[in-house]
């Protein structure tokens, strides 16, 4: 009977360990993480303003956390096809997502193969870069006043240029002309290249370019730049005002990337990652590069980059109806 009930008191105990095993696992491995390279999903394609950031930055956090960050580049369908890769992954932290448009794909396109608002655990900004609105020099426009008025006095006869739909030069211009209240015709292209090469041969009005974009074109008097879709001035082009600075107000469009994970991935993964890229945008050398590409720093704590993307997402969806941008 003594035996029996000693066997009985080892067997509970060995439950209770292999229990408290159990539960203790999973915290301490994502306290190791990362154990494995981690994947960074970019639904776009190379060279573009995402796969360019991501890889400054992320390239710093994995040598900080010894694990390689792989940039992976899966353009299609406007974003979409990468990122519903990311929100179909597993929520370990080891697939991720860097884009800024989820926003806009939101508002452009009826079917998603994800719920923008359900499927990404935001993390992160690495950084914006702000909108410069350019126009060639043959126009004559000395300031943006000069070419609302010119807008306003023929609604349809001006016309701005894009890289193509849901773009942020697309919705750039649909933001600044719903806040003018100027009538204007959009002439959307399929890469920047045709875009701004029309602008320089004056056949086209105005467009928007980054401003590490705009700085080389300004330099060589190709284009003229009369004002910054954004909150402050960049410093790429400090003389040159902003929308508000100008006289139009409301007219703010972020141009910006930030790190998401697939929803439901573990809150201490989140932080840890939050903590590294903070660290990581700290560095020199990753501030030297980032400025050079004109992105300016968004710093912000995970709950505050949250509301961000939901207000983004929801400022899109009214940009799209107010502005009659017909879903796809």
């Amino acid at each position: 009977m003594q035996t029996r009930l000693w066997d009985r008191r080892l067997f509970a105990a060995a439950i209770a360990a292999a229990a408290a095993t159990a539960l203790v696992a999973p915290a301490s491995a994502q306290s190791d993480y990362p154990t494995r390279n981690v994947t960074v999903v970019v639904p776009l394609g190379a060279g573009s303003a995402s796969d360019i950031i991501a890889r400054i930055v992320l390239d710093q956090v994995g040598r900080q956390m010894g694990k390689s960050f792989i940039i992976e580049n899966r353009p299609g369908a406007g974003g979409s096809t990468g990122a519903g890769q990311v929100a179909r992954a597993a929520p370990d932290g080891y697939t991720l997502l860097a884009y800024g448009a989820l926003g806009s794909a939101n508002a452009l396109y009826a079917k998603l193969p994800y719920d923008t608002m359900t499927a990404f655990a935001p993390i992160i900004a690495l950084g914006q870069q702000p909108l410069v609105l350019v126009t060639p020099p043959s126009k004559g426009y000395k300031t943006l006043g000069d070419l609302l008025a010119a807008a306003r006095a023929k609604p349809g006869a001006l016309n701005y240029s894009s890289v193509g739909l849901g773009s942020s030069s697309h919705f750039g211009a649909e933001r600044l002309l719903l806040a003018a209240g100027a009538k204007v015709q959009h002439v959307p292209f399929k890469g920047s290249a045709d875009s701004v090469g029309e602008v320089v041969a004056g056949r086209v009005d105005f467009t928007f370019l980054p401003s590490a974009a705009v700085q080389p074109l300004v330099a060589e008097n190709k284009v003229v730049p009369l004002a910054v879709s954004a909150e402050r001035r960049t410093r790429l082009l400090p003389n040159v005002p902003t929308a508000a600075e100008a006289g139009v107000n409301n007219a703010v469009y972020t141009f910006y990337t930030g790190l998401f994970a697939p929803a439901k991935t573990p809150g201490d993964i989140i932080a840890k990652l939050h903590g590294e890229i903070v660290k990581a945008l700290d560095a020199p050398d990753v501030q030297g590069r980032m400025a050079k590409l004109g992105v300016e720093p968004m710093p912000m704590s995970t709950a505050e980059f949250t509301k961000f993307f939901e207000a983004d997402v929801a400022a899109n969806e009214q940009l799209g109806k107010l502005a009659g941008i017909q879903r796809q």
